[in-house]
């Protein structure tokens, strides 16, 4: 294609880089006579029709997200046109080397020169939220540095989101490169400013340290690994360790805010070691430490997480030791940035645990070169469910006969494994929902693989002082993920003599989702026991049959029995 008459006005000379979806090539604009850059998508050469038009569309947006942005750090877009039945992006021509590169080259850059880089790329980043754009791809790939005088621009918008459009992904796409996807991304929840600054963390990680800080054998363990683990200590970072660390944070509401982190970085570029970075790195507290789980200045030991809700989405185990954050926020901005007052000691804000209340999903495959990620959602049906039909221990099941206050007479005790019991209809299957994380532990029973069923949760350690605020901070979870999701009632409750809570709501389940799609309903009692334990009694069917689940949740409280009892 060399030598090639682009739109009549750009002739191709050589390329200069290529990628999973394209290749850029230097130009000459014939009309203005100057050098240019343009991006080829050669990805549309090999996909269907539908697809050619979503990349179209994909290639216009990244054009209006980097024309809305005015600044000298981001590469600037002339043109966006269509050739030869692919989308081309005419930029202008950086001669110089990306970040990538120089790792490539070097093996790892300077502290001191990959704070000043990152500095460049923060103030893209700010002009570019000011803008209403996210980047989602910031990594080394897409830093430029110029060879004449060094300067850093941030490019490649293919895959930005501006503020107010409407999506261009496939429903369930995160689009991203895995190594440098925050935590909240691979989560499935919606990207802000925070993601970006993530994305900056992890690629300055890979400048000093020469790889990437979460990079595993597969793209699944790499996302396994950002939810789950903490980056190795950064050796080579010098002043910029800390920096890296606030970044690092898995919470976004925890992570610096721009203009914090770039002061932050301006002083790492000076050799300056950030003494307000030190706010965000992690202080190990002993198990012994009175302060370990109740301390004024630490979060406790490692929180939990539970899934939330039917067809929400995973939250692995944290495993981030005690922290002593940033201060609280003042602002109502949620950026942890604000400046607090009187001697309050400053503290991150509490993570939250989330029990798993109906079906669950899983991270899945990867495709287009790496640039794309997939969350699969999975059902109790689904292959790799992490609802697991449990051969033994076998609950025991014992005829009670005829039972009185409503519980139908057919109806036998099963004496489950985990210590409780309860009465159910004959048939009905038990199937045990993922791993026991620190004392959480929950088991389904269900007569249809999941269509319809009942899930106990037992907590040994609950994080809230009360059922009642743990169903509210569910719900505002679930409310954020579900299609139609209503609150039918949440209010306080009487259980077993114990002050409780009692949940219901509805939804509309997906197909893309889960293998039971449809108008569903869920009911959920909680409360916790005299010694501590909370428990959770949940149901859920299809909406068509509430009429009948709703009963037979009262005959199951009716019947409960908890450990002990």
């Amino acid at each position: 294609m060399q030598g090639q008459l682009v739109s009549g006005r750009y002739r191709l000379a050589d390329s200069i880089g290529s990628g999973g979806m394209g290749r850029v090539w230097r130009a000459h604009d014939e009309v203005l006579h100057r050098a240019v850059a343009i991006k080829e998508l050669t990805a549309a050469l090999y996909v269907s029709e539908s697809d050619r038009e979503r990349l179209l569309a994909r290639t216009r947006a990244e054009a209006r997200a980097a024309a809305r942005i005015n600044h000298s750090a981001v590469v600037t877009v002339h043109d966006v046109l269509e050739h030869d039945g692919r989308p081309w992006i005419v930029m202008e021509l950086v001669e110089g080397y990306s970040l990538a590169d120089a790792v490539k080259e070097r093996g790892r850059v300077e502290p001191t020169e990959a704070a000043r880089i990152g500095l460049w790329v923060l103030r893209a980043l700010r002009a570019a939220h000011s803008a209403g754009v996210l980047h989602r791809d910031v990594k080394p790939g897409n830093v430029l540095v110029s060879e004449d005088d060094g300067r850093v621009l941030l490019t490649d918008f293919g895959i930005a989101q501006i503020e107010g459009d409407t999506t261009i992904t496939r429903t369930g796409e995160v689009v991203g490169s895995v190594d440098y996807l925050a935590p909240e991304r691979v989560r499935g929840h919606d990207p802000g400013p925070a993601s970006d600054l993530w994305a900056l963390g992890a690629t300055l990680y890979t400048a000093v340290e020469g790889r990437s800080p979460f990079r595993r054998t597969t793209p699944l363990t790499t996302m396994q690994a950002v939810v789950d683990e903490e980056p190795a200590e950064p050796l080579s970072a010098g002043p910029l360790a800390p920096v890296i660390t606030a970044l690092l944070r898995k919470d976004p509401a925890t992570r610096p805010g721009a203009a914090e982190a770039e002061q932050m970085l301006a002083e790492a570029a000076e050799g300056r070691r950030p003494s307000a970075a030190q706010a965000y790195v992690p202080t190990q507290l002993t198990r012994n430490d009175p302060e370990a789980r109740t301390g004024p200045l630490g979060t406790g030991t490692a929180t939990r997480t539970r899934t939330a809700a039917a067809t929400g989405t995973p939250y692995p185990p944290m495993t981030a030791p005690t922290t002593i954050g940033p201060p609280y926020d003042t602002t109502g901005t949620g950026t942890g940035t604000g400046t607090g007052t009187g001697a309050t000691p400053a503290r991150p804000p509490r993570r939250r645990r989330l029990r798993t209340l109906a079906l669950v999903v899983a991270l899945a495959a990867v495709f287009g070169g790496g640039t794309a990620v997939v969350l699969q959602k999975w059902g109790p049906k689904g292959s790799g469910t992490s609802a697991s039909t449990s051969p033994s221990p076998t609950p025991t099941a014992t005829d009670t006969g005829s039972t009185a206050g409503g519980v139908p007479a057919s109806w036998v005790r099963v004496d489950d494994p985990l210590g409780f019991s309860l009465l159910l209809p004959k048939g009905w299957k038990r199937e045990v929902v993922g791993k026991e994380i620190d004392g959480l532990q929950q088991v389904d029973y269900t007569p249809d693989g999941g269509e319809h069923f009942v899930r106990i949760a037992v907590d040994t350690s609950p994080d809230f002082a009360n059922a009642h605020d743990h169903q509210r901070d569910l719900a505002e979870q679930v409310g954020q993920r579900l299609v139609g999701y209503r609150t039918v009632s949440l209010r306080k409750n009487l259980y077993r003599d114990r002050e409780g809570s009692l949940w219901e709501y509805t939804w509309t389940a997906q197909a893309k989702d889960v293998p039971f799609p449809g108008p569903r309903r869920a009911i959920d009692q909680a409360y916790i026991d005299r010694d501590g334990t909370e428990y959770a009694i949940y149901m859920s069917s299809p909406a068509r049959d509430w009429k009948t689940t709703r009963k037979q949740f009262t005959a199951v409280l009716q019947g409960w029995l908890p450990n002990g009892s």
